[in-house]
Formats: C-alpha cells, sequence, structure tokens
C-alpha cells in the first residue's frame, strides 16, 4: 500500500488497552530499587514480557537472568511479575540474596488458592498453559498434587486419584470466557470439583478482552501491540480473528505490514497488559503514512486498581 494523505484512516482505540496495575507494580519495583540499591539490580526472567520495556531497564542498571545461580552473592534481586516456585524462593533465602518480590498480587492469590484445598488434602487442576512462567510459578508453589489441563478434552481425559476431593484454579492470564468449557468439562466429569468465583479472575484480562470485542463490531481490522510470547496479547487478537475481524499481533510500528490496509477505512488498536502506551502512539504515528488518521478512544472502563510497592521500597520513597 502505498501512502495516500487523501485518505481518511479512522483509529479506534480500545479502552483499557496496555498496561494493568500488576505490571505497573512490577516495573517501579525495578526502578525504585535501582534508584535504592543503585546499579545493578538482578531480575530473574523478564519482568514483563515486552522487550521495549525491559530494554528501558536494562539501560537503566537492570539485569535480567534465566536462574539465581547467576547472580553474585548480595545482589538486589526481583521476581518477575509471572511470580517464582517455592524452589527458587527457598533458593534465594538459602543464599541470603535480598530479594524484592514483584509477583502480581492477584497470582499470588493464585497461589493461595491453590496451596488451601491441597491443605485440606485435596489434589488441585490448574489451568493454563504448559510452559508460561506463570504457571512454573504457581506449579512450584502448590505442594500437593497438580494437574494442569489447557482444553476441555485435557478435562474429559483427566484422571485423579480423588474425584471427588477436586478443586481447580486458573491462570491469570485467561479470562472467564477463556476458561468457561474446560470448567464446565471438569464439572461435568467431577460433580464435586471446586473453584473461585468468577470475580476473582484477572480483572485486567476480562476488561481487555471484553474492549476487544466492542472494538471488533466497528473496524475493519485490528492491530495488537505486544510481544509474540505475550499469552494475554495472543489472545486478543485470536478474539478479533474468531469474531471474524483480521487481526495482527505486532512488537511495534515497524513490525506493521502496509498490505493489511488495503481496502481498509477503520482500524482498532489495542495493546497487550505489558505493552507501553508509547508503542500504541509510535503505531498510529505510522499510520499516518498511509492516510489522514482520525483517531478516537472506544468507551470502556476506566481502571484505577493500583497494588501496593514493597515496604522496603515504600520507606525508601517516604
Amino acid at each position: 500500500m502505498t501512502a495516500d494523505q487523501s485518505k481518511n484512516l479512522r483509529v479506534i482505540l480500545a479502552q483499557p488497552r496496555g498496561f494493568c496495575a500488576g505490571v505497573e507494580r512490577a516495573i517501579e519495583i525495578v526502578e525504585r530499587a535501582i534508584e535504592k540499591f543503585g546499579p545493578p539490580v538482578y531480575v530473574r526472567h523478564e519482568i514483563v514480557h515486552n522487550k521495549r520495556v525491559v530494554d528501558c531497564l536494562r539501560q537503566s542498571g537492570a539485569i535480567f537472568v534465566e536462574e539465581l545461580d547467576e547472580i553474585p552473592e548480595g545482589a538486589v534481586t526481583v521476581f518477575s511479575a509471572h511470580g517464582v516456585s517455592r524452589e527458587v524462593v527457598d533458593e534465594a533465602a538459602r543464599r541470603d540474596l535480598p530479594v524484592l518480590d514483584a509477583t502480581c498480587p492477584l497470582v499470588s492469590k493464585v497461589h493461595k488458592e491453590g496451596q488451601h484445598p491441597v491443605n485440606k488434602g485435596r489434589e488441585v487442576v490448574l489451568i493454563g498453559h504448559e510452559g508460561h512462567p506463570e504457571v512454573e510459578g504457581t506449579l512450584g508453589q502448590i505442594p500437593g498434587k497438580v494437574h494442569l489441563v489447557t482444553t476441555e478434552e485435557d478435562a474429559r481425559n483427566l484422571e485423579v486419584e480423588n474425584p471427588d476431593g477436586l478443586a481447580y484454579v486458573t491462570q491469570t492470564t485467561l479470562s472467564v470466557d477463556d476458561t468457561r468449557g474446560v470448567i464446565e468439562a471438569l464439572r461435568d466429569k467431577f460433580p464435586g470439583i471446586t473453584g473461585p468465583d468468577v470475580k476473582d479472575i484477572c480483572y485486567a484480562t476480562q476488561n481487555r478482552q471484553a474492549a476487544v470485542r466492542d472494538l471488533a463490531k466497528q473496524v475493519d481490522i485490528i492491530l495488537v501491540v505486544g510481544a509474540k510470547k505475550s499469552s494475554n496479547s495472543n489472545r486478543l487478537r485470536e478474539i478479533g480473528a474468531e469474531i471474524g475481524v483480521p487481526s495482527y499481533l505486532i512488537d511495534d510500528a515497524d513490525s506493521l505490514d502496509p498490505n493489511w490496509l488495503d481496502g481498509v477505512s477503520s482500524i482498532g488498536v489495542t495493546a497487550g497488559a505489558s505493552a507501553p502506551e508509547q508503542l500504541v502512539e509510535e503505531l498510529i504515528d505510522r499510520l499516518g503514512d498511509f492516510g489522514n488518521t482520525i483517531v478516537s478512544p472506544l468507551a470502556g472502563v476506566e481502571e484505577n486498581m493500583k497494588f501496593k510497592l514493597p515496604r522496603e521500597l515504600v520507606e525508601a520513597a517516604e
């Protein structure tokens, strides 16, 4: 597609989009830790799934590592927003590493919801995606027998030792809609299974997915700004495609394929929970190369959630 400044391109921005409270908290923890203790501050795994965020923090003095054995003795250590296993927590304690835990409080809540039934002798089913850092952390936080299921078929094929003593929890980046079918399949097979109320599902995941559904009613294509390995960003793209609107997941403005805009007059833009607003702004600027952009926000939920920082960082700021 060539630039045509006589053409109007209507750009509608999803509301809400981008950073959630858990991501904002995690990033602020790293920033304040560098400010208080000085660089370097070591972060186990990417603090959130976004290259721009990670690169900015790296430039400020954060060093990202895969495992704790890469961290020098006594170095300030941050756990990522996705959470970590009990084994990692214990290893940090054994090494006396000064730890700041940036685990999203909603992820920590899932850990507790999984631990509670185990303490009563029950088995736990975790609904989530194998290999995702949050899932690995949750599996490692629940001490008893945990079964990981992803699909309705997984649920139907699940075999457990005590069908009458079963509870489930879910990965936070899955919404009520994502998990409904799996939960129904579990309840069909195990009528006595218990689980959290739907209100315990991550508010940010639910809100962003609802916004994409509203967006899909008004646009020709949807562009989702987010990392390829971001679970919630991939799901936003999938929802648009399921509704029948061509939808693309892009890292940044440079990833935009002009051919996607052929015959398009309205573009929906959203961003995953770990994508900064700056990337959205850069995408809008890039879209201006292909026509006269008319940008408007979609009416939607205004989020005002704010999670507390670790006490030692709050005290440093006072």
